[in-house]
């Protein structure tokens, strides 16, 4: 119960809020959407927002089947799978990471890594704490997996040591693209029997991925990216291959258990509370997904990151990525002129322009700034974030012209745009 001076002290706090909320409303940089452009969380299409603005469910309801079966087989398309199982697991894309390490490989078991960035960094730090033999491959940041070198790790191991591949598919912290299917083909060629497994938390609907066709065993992804949802869902596609392996498999698991999660999900209904809002806003993603079509959101994506990168070229500026076989379609690592420190244009957009940029991790903080062009998003947004970062960046003090990335994305989206009828003037 409540005291006099509890609901005193809650009458203030009240009071504080509103008039703090209307300072808010009543200042003119308040006005309008912040602007965000980091590469995740992205953009929620408001069908979205909608789907998941629901009164809490029963998870163990005799319905309840009838929305997660039909969920799990159109996730699958999104993966590209027919003979995958896909899990949804409470979590983010680190959680994919420990359910596909933990279900799949022992302590001891040695797996093959390239490291080209932070987050196929703390990968390869995931496999070290579960007790793995990590050969790992360090690589320049701006580059990424070096087939060469996986196709000749392959070849030597003769003896089978190596009991996984893992790949991440896009690095988020430099903006760079890898080939899963020229990784396949090593394996192929050295006639390996390794698990392939991506991290495509960046990638998986925003970019073309083919589990099945690549021979993916397991394929990472999260809500929050591609998906276009708040972050809480881990989403995991596992091959038949992959399964086989779990029942073997030594590290321990519980929460991330596949056998449980297999055994529950068969009917319809999980081991453990589901996050059933986040679900049903998944179902609106995917059906936003399947309805503009896969090939139509990979073609968007390669367009409007296009449309970046025309930008950086005419600011005179250049990508971490090293090469243009590297250029990720979801997110652009931006350098800045030596000098500078791109923690203070991300400062400046976000507190004068009201507008996210991604910031540089690791090895590339104070060198690049992010612009994130994945999920929901398209040419007048793209363009925000480019004329936001060009203030931004003349605002510090870097000698880029204005307008200059704008004009460059302007022509490159008018030029790709749909033709349509004009209607004629008499």
């Amino acid at each position: 119960m409540r005291t006099v001076s509890d609901l005193s002290e809650l009458k203030a706090v009240n009071q504080n809020n509103v008039e703090l909320n209307n300072k808010a409303e009543k200042g003119s940089a308040m006005s309008g959407f912040h602007g965000l452009f980091i590469p995740g969380p992205t953009n929620m299409p408001f069908g979205v927002r909608q789907a998941m603005d629901i009164p809490l469910e029963d998870q163990r309801s005799p319905d309840f089947p009838a929305f997660t079966l039909p969920l799990f087989q159109d996730l699958k398309k999104v993966f590209k799978t027919e003979t995958g199982q896909v899990f949804l697991f409470p979590g983010s894309g680190t959680g994919g990471w420990e359910a596909s390490i933990t279900n799949t490989l022992s302590p001891g078991d040695r797996v093959l890594v390239a490291v080209f960035g932070q987050f196929s960094h703390l990968w390869a730090d995931l496999c070290q704490r579960h007790g793995l033999i990590v050969d790992k491959v360090d690589v320049e940041w701006g580059e990424g997996v070096p087939l060469d070198i996986y196709a000749e790790r392959l070849k030597a191991d003769k003896d089978h040591k190596i009991k996984a591949v893992l790949c991440c598919h896009n690095e988020t912290a430099t903006g760079v693209t890898s080939d899963i299917a020229g990784v396949r083909k090593a394996l192929d060629a050295a006639g390996h029997p390794a698990l392939l497994m991506v991290d495509g938390v960046s990638s998986i609907a925003s970019i073309d991925f083919r589990m099945d066709e690549w021979g993916v065993d397991l394929a990472v992804s999260g809500s929050q990216k591609g998906f276009m949802l708040p972050t809480g869902l881990a989403i995991v596609a596992v091959s038949q291959k992959a399964l086989e392996a779990s029942k073997t498999a030594k590290c321990p698991r519980c929460f991330y258990d596949f056998a449980e999660m297999s055994k529950a999900n068969k009917d319809g209904y999980f081991p453990y509370t589901p996050a059933t809002t986040l679900m049903r806003g998944l179902r609106a993603s995917v059906d936003t997904l399947l309805g503009e079509g896969l090939d139509n959101v990979f073609a968007r994506h390669n367009r409007l990151a296009e449309g970046v990168r025309l930008a950086v070229d005419a600011w005179g500026l250049s990508l971490c990525a090293k090469e243009p076989k590297w250029h990720s379609d979801t997110v652009s690592a931006i350098c800045v002129p030596k000098g500078f420190n791109a923690a203070e244009v991300i400062k400046v957009a976000y507190h004068r322009y009201r507008m996210s940029l991604g910031t540089g991790l690791s090895k590339v903080a104070g060198r690049v700034f992010r612009i994130g062009h994945i999920g929901n998003i398209n040419e007048i947004m793209i363009l925000q974030a480019l004329a936001g970062s060009e203030m931004a960046m003349r605002d510090v003090g870097i000698p880029v012209e204005a307008g200059s990335g704008v004009a460059a994305a302007q022509e490159h989206f008018r030029a790709t745009a749909p033709k349509i009828e004009l209607a004629k003037v008499a």
